[in-house]
């Protein structure tokens, strides 16, 4: 079995709460070890994450010019999804963990 830290999702978030972020490949086990979500406009704004359709945080509010960090050990296993979004584009997620294959 190899194992593989790595970047699961980097990049702005979307409008729409469902877009998926990070999907788990085939034969493989995926362990989501952090996530930090930024706020880089001046107004506060809110997020939305899910694993496999089901939540994981629900219309969180991160203030202006701030960060949200979860420190998280979520096995995922594969074919299972990451989702997310926010109330404005300048939210951004970054998604680090753990392949397993």
């Amino acid at each position: 079995m190899a194992t593989t830290a790595k970047v699961l999702f980097r990049g702005a978030a979307t409008t729409d709460t469902t877009t998926v972020l990070y999907t788990v490949p085939a034969a493989t086990t995926a362990v989501v070890t952090s996530i930090v979500v930024s706020n880089t406009s001046g107004t506060d704004a809110n997020f939305t994450l899910a694993f496999d359709d089901v939540a994981f945080t629900t219309t969180v509010t991160v203030g202006a010019f701030d960060s949200t960090v979860f420190d998280v050990k979520q096995v995922l296993d594969a074919a299972t999804t990451i989702k997310g979004g926010a109330s404005v584009t300048d939210v951004t997620f970054h998604i680090s963990g753990v392949e397993i294959a």
